[in-house]
């Protein structure tokens, strides 16, 4: 179980280092595959720890108006789920973790069992499933255990403890806090609730690390949700790199800018 190790090695040298590791989500063929490919690889080459290659989907109901735009440009550009797993075998050659964050029902039609084992193949860490509660994840779950994959879910400020309690039973690697009700985007200020959120994870799933997403866009951001997060997720910050670069090659250096800059934020002490 290759893949989980990687994953729980990125905590732990994190943990080693006194500070949260920092997560970087990108959609997969945004604005084509080998750009992807190259914004993906910039940043790992500046500091962040776990990548999310998100595999774009025709409704995406989570996401905002950064993503919706990037993922429906790479949908129109003919993106297919095979160009995801080769972003992710591109990226997972460089030894970092590599996850997969995307709708379950691209999967479902993909086939789980099938999915699943062409992930692993390609070297990925697991998946982040931001529509499937664990109630409903049997195949998911069976399917997991079975390529050693780990598994993210996601909790937010109104989940029961009920539901926090199973929710973070079914994760492995980690437990994904959503720090403000609503879509994805950056914010100017991050989430008062997120650490009352991650408190609760903890008290009621201790042992998985606990990563806030939703609204950090800066380094400074960054400092403030490490102080109390496992894990610290970037994701439209990111993503509008690429969206307002006048170039291809512009965005990539956009990406690897910010990505120092939250790299050096979750470095703070």
């Amino acid at each position: 179980m290759v893949q989980e190790v990687r994953l729980q090695t990125a905590f732990e040298k994190a943990r080693a280092e006194g500070r949260s590791a920092l997560i970087g989500y990108l959609p997969a063929g945004f604005p084509d595959h080998a750009v992807a490919v190259d914004a993906i690889l910039a940043m790992i080459d500046n500091g962040v720890d776990i990548v999310e290659v998100g595999l774009p989907y025709s409704d995406p109901v989570m996401d905002g108006p950064v993503i919706q735009r990037a993922t429906e440009a790479a949908l129109a550009a003919g993106f297919r789920v095979r160009d995801g797993l080769r972003a992710v075998e591109a990226a997972a050659a460089t030894g970092a973790p590599i996850l997969t964050m995307t709708y379950w029902n691209l999967v479902e039609r993909y086939g789980v069992e099938r999915f699943s084992a062409d992930l692993a193949a390609a070297g990925g860490a697991g998946l982040i499933t931001p529509d499937l509660i664990p109630d409903e994840a049997g195949p998911w779950l069976a399917a997991s255990d079975a390529h050693g994959l780990d598994r993210v879910f996601l909790v937010s400020p109104s989940s029961t403890e009920a539901r926090i309690a199973s929710t973070a039973a079914a994760c492995r690697g980690f437990v994904y806090a959503t720090s403000v009700m609503g879509v994805t985007g950056a914010r100017s200020t991050t989430s008062s609730a997120a650490p009352a959120l991650v408190e609760r994870v903890r008290r009621l799933g201790p042992g998985t690390p606990v990563a806030v997403g939703l609204g950090v866009s800066n380094g400074e951001q960054a400092a403030e949700v490490g102080e109390f997060a496992d894990g610290v997720i970037v994701g439209s910050a990111l993503v509008r790199c690429l969206l307002d670069a006048e170039t291809p090659a512009a965005g990539v250096a956009a990406v690897a800018r910010l990505s120092a800059e939250l790299a050096e934020g979750v470095r703070r002490h």
